[in-house]
């Protein structure tokens, strides 16, 4: 298949998936691109999205982008579910260690750029492994940030290069921890702690009521992304 008809593909397949349901969306996106993967950050529409491919397609690939600076809450997440499913989760690494990126890039750079130390951390990273693939898929949702807002549920990410699925673009926080609820997927407990959306633990904090469910990340700068979604 090439582009234009990969192309003209997702055009029709975006207007059908709109009212389909992840399930159906996984299902389809796994079959038509055996060559596919799932990208896990562990935070609770990804756990979601696990769940639904070990009853769909228990064989994909998941990895998980370890920055070295997740929580540790995080990294018991990822153990949890590694053992509840027996399932191994691909570890994919930044070129350098934190201790080489200060060396180079001197101390916290989270803080003195942050752009720079997400694109050490994850976007080189995520370049890196994705070019390995056809398809990818992701958890992102519509309603959670201005930069999602236009995410169709299959779309070519240009960025990367590769097919683009995101099964519950369309689902609200509401729906997403229905989900949790009625299948018992286990989940990061610091969402329990005021955390709804969670990131490297040096760039993420807790979230006030009344706050903007993403005000936890970089925090204190107009920051919004990582750069793994556009």
């Amino acid at each position: 298949m090439n582009l234009l008809e990969k192309e003209q593909l997702i055009q029709t397949k975006a207007e059908e998936f709109e009212n389909a349901s992840p399930e159906e969306i996984i299902a389809w996106a796994v079959q038509t691109f055996p060559n596919i993967t799932f990208a896990c950050s562990f935070g609770a529409e990804d756990v979601v999205l696990v769940d639904m491919l070990q009853k769909i397609s228990p064989s994909t690939d998941i990895f998980y982008l370890d920055t070295d600076f997740h929580f540790k809450e995080t990294y018991e997440t990822r153990d949890k579910m590694a053992s509840k499913y027996n399932l191994e989760f691909v570890r994919v690494s930044p070129l350098i260690t934190p201790e080489e990126q200060a060396s180079q890039h001197g101390e916290e750079l989270w803080k003195s750029d942050p752009n720079a130390c997400c694109n050490i951390r994850k976007v080189e990273p995520l370049t890196r492994v994705l070019s390995g693939y056809d398809a990818w898929i992701t958890g992102i949702r519509r309603d959670q940030a201005p930069t999602r807002a236009n995410a169709k549920k299959v779309e070519y990410d240009t960025k990367f290069g590769l097919v683009k699925f995101n099964p519950i673009a369309s689902w609200t926080s509401e729906d997403v921890w229905d989900y949790i609820r009625a299948n018992n997927v286990v989940y990061n407990p610091l969402h329990d702690q005021n955390y709804p959306s969670i990131g490297c633990e040096y760039c993420t904090r807790q979230v006030m009521p009344g706050e903007d469910p993403r005000a936890g990340r970089w925090s204190g700068t107009d920051k919004t992304e990582c750069g793994l979604h556009k």
